[in-house]
């Protein structure tokens, strides 16, 4: 039997999915470990073995493949947790990145922040100044080499940074994606000088027009790169201790995973990879219900998270934002916010109650987990309301301290409010279900679609406890939570589903029309790359997907927006046709007529997005069908739960959902009780379980 397996590392858990093959799934939760996450991969795998009633080296031994996914890289880079690292570029422009192209003062900032320029925060230098050089050459826009690269200035550079104790080095020089001789140069004679250093060159890591992206990118990548090559050693040499013999891969924020050798080269696209792991698992899931229009969502200890699947493909974006700088990343689009689990409460400047987004994380943790903590949760404030029972999580293997949980939120929440303590938990999940249905809003609403066409479904250790209240603020009455013991787990079954994802991409301007010859040229060079790196997998695949597109814009605009080209030859037809759908793509992002034709249309980027299809695809085995429909065999009794302020606490009706089989229906108010996670089912809200084990929720129609 050849398993697979997915493992999540978040901030609070680490969770993992194994797929046997056979029907078998099975999913496990264990605490995380920082700074050591490895440990916390070792033991939630141990959870897996023990379910299976096997060794953890024999389990191993029998694994195809782990699939990892790690939050590490981004909360480096978001925590500023990064080493010192130098940065070499081309002589005039090292301060591009503190200058940041007038585009970090308004990056990924809110509208007050927007409004409040005098209040903003300059210090985003992403390197020491003294570790920015500059070095004698220049490429022209067409990737003509104008002035040689002064090697002895190179040697000059390195030799400093390494005298400072850098260890690694960013390259990044003008027009460099046209023609990449002088930075592969520059990475040979740093490696002569120390052969151990850690070199990245924007050429290969991120081979874009506009030189302050590039930059950032290409310095971000470094600053994460040889932290995550040494985490994967010493996680990949424990696994191989263990007897693996299975690959590592880890999860990409593309949506497909790479091989752990591979991902420290270009570590930045990595960012993220936890993120995305739920959005794949969601289009798995969606393909075997026969949903197309999805807002997958992730409550975990840590944060809340939500991605859009529309038409049975994930929403993908081109780059994304990280301490107000620009990542030419290819990503799968999500949202996320400080609103899981873990995420504390507290009273702002004007008395006002907030959630998030600082977590307890997991040291020291909720107050209830009796490590110290002393700010109260999320998960403090549904233990009050009676949503988590008393006797812990996992089953009871992570016990809660009721009286702690209330004492966090009599002190920090309810005195200063005036309020009972009963009636602060109970604000606390009113607000949580608020600001996680204004992130879902501004994921649906202001991609130009209409929440009410949509189905959400809830996972992640919290999520399932709030996704009737949070689907309802936004007009969607339908739900589903994937249980079959992998709710909890689910974005490490999205990881265990995963197939590779390569992707490679260069800019080459130029107004259309478009020479095909040009066109196919390009294209042709980066399939090349594409199915090279597919090579150096070290995988079987059942087989190859190639997808094209290249990134159109109007001319004198900056918005791009991502138009496929279909497979075959290139031809003038198919170039017009694909400018007809950018076209329609403009509109349909930024309003019907808001396109001008008359300015032209220009191709930017053009890239190669090539899939190994794994010969494994996890399927949540079928539930045996209810004699009758009926749920109260799994009725195991009832308490005051609150699921409201306007409600206060009430009998509630309790439910073992190891004892639900397809075909059973149930009315909330109710909760379900999960070794992993717990279900609440509002009132004037139907439960149904599926085939599959799925709880679907259908909220009664005003």
């Amino acid at each position: 039997m050849a398993y697979v397996i997915g493992v999540d590392v978040g901030g609070t858990f680490t969770d993992a999915v194994l797929d046997g093959g056979d029907g078998t799934v099975v999913a496990g939760k264990a605490p995380s470990t920082p700074p050591d996450y490895s440990t916390g991969v070792i033991d939630v795998l141990g959870v897996l073995a023990e379910q299976l009633g096997q060794p953890l080296d024999e389990m191993l031994a029998n694994t195809h493949h782990i699939a990892h996914g790690t939050t590490s890289s981004l909360n480096a880079l978001v925590m500023n947790q990064v080493p010192d690292i130098g940065f070499i570029t081309t002589k005039g422009h090292r301060d591009s990145i503190y200058i940041m192209n007038v585009e970090g003062r308004y990056l990924g900032r809110s509208s007050e922040e927007l409004q409040d320029p005098i209040g903003q925060s300059k210090s985003h230098g992403l390197i020491r100044k003294r570790h920015a050089l500059e070095v004698t050459e220049r490429v022209d826009r067409d990737g003509r080499i104008i002035v040689s690269l002064d090697e002895d200035e190179v040697r000059s550079a390195v030799r400093a940074l390494v005298a400072d104790g850098i260890t690694a080095i960013a390259v990044s020089l003008l027009f460099s994606f046209r023609n990449p001789a002088h930075e592969q140069r520059i990475r040979e004679i740093a490696h002569e000088i120390d052969p151990d250093m850690f070199v990245a060159i924007s050429s290969e890591v991120s081979p874009r027009i506009r030189e302050f992206a590039r930059n950032a990118t290409t310095i971000m990548s470094t600053q994460v790169g040889p932290g995550l090559r040494d985490y994967l050693g010493e996680l990949e040499s424990k696994l191989r201790d263990h007897k693996l013999t299975g690959p590592l891969l880890v999860m990409q924020s593309n949506g497909g995973a790479i091989a752990a050798a591979e991902a420290p080269g270009n570590a930045i696209s990595t960012v993220g990879s936890v993120l995305t792991g739920g959005v794949v698992g969601a289009v798995q899931l969606g393909q075997q219900l026969g949903h197309s229009n999805i807002i997958a969502t992730d409550a975990g200890g840590t944060t809340f998270l939500a991605g859009l699947i529309v038409d049975g493909d994930p929403v993908r974006s081109s780059s994304t934002v990280i301490n107000h700088h620009p990542i030419n990343v290819p990503t799968l689009e999500v949202h996320a916010i400080g609103s899981g689990g873990g995420a504390i409460a507290w009273i702002d400047a004007g008395g006002n109650l907030q959630i998030g987004p600082h977590s307890a994380q997991a040291v020291p943790g909720p107050a209830c987990y009796g490590n110290g903590g002393i700010e109260p949760t999320n998960t403090d404030a549904n233990l009050v309301l009676g949503i988590i029972p008393e006797r812990g999580l996992l089953g009871g293997r992570r016990a809660l301290d009721l009286d702690l949980a209330r004492e966090a939120i009599r002190v920090r929440i309810a005195e200063p409010l005036g309020l009972s303590i009963e009636d602060a938990a109970a604000a606390i999940y009113e607000v949580q279900n608020a600001q996680t249905g204004d992130l879902l809003r501004k994921t649906v609403v202001e991609a130009g679609h209409d929440p009410r066409d949509f189905i959400v479904y809830a996972f992640g250790g919290s999520g399932p406890a709030h996704c009737g209240r949070y689907a309802q603020e936004i007009g969607v009455m339908n739900v589903v939570v994937p249980l079959g013991q992998v709710a909890s787990a689910f974005s490490a079954y999205g990881l265990a589903s995963s197939d590779i994802v390569l992707a490679k991409e260069m800019s080459d301007p130029a107004a259309l029309p478009l020479d095909p010859a040009r066109v196919e040229s390009n294209f042709a060079a980066l399939e090349s790359q594409v199915r090279d790196m597919l090579d150096r997998q070290g995988l079987h695949f059942a087989s190859i997907e190639i997808e094209r597109e290249i990134d159109m814009r109007y001319t004198m605009q900056l918005a791009e927006v991502a138009t496929p080209v279909p497979r075959g030859a290139i031809t003038a037809e198919m170039l017009a046709d694909a400018e007809n759908v950018f076209e329609q793509r403009y509109a349909g992002l930024y309003g019907k007529d808001s396109g001008f034709r008359e300015a032209g249309v220009q191709a930017i980027t053009y890239r190669v997005r090539g899939t190994g299809v794994l010969p494994f695809s996890p399927v949540l085995p079928e539930l045996e069908e209810a004699s009758m429909t009926d749920a109260s065999v799994a009725l195991t009794g009832v308490r005051k739960v609150c699921l409201g302020v306007r409600n206060g606490y009430a009998d509630t009706s309790i439910y073992d959902y190891s004892k639900l089989r397809a075909g059973h229906v149930l009315r909330g108010p109710a909760v379900i009780e999960v070794p992993t996670t717990t279900v609440v089912v509002p009132d004037d809200t139907t439960g149904t379980i599926d085939r599959l084990g799925n709880l679907h929720l259908a909220a009664d129609q005003a």
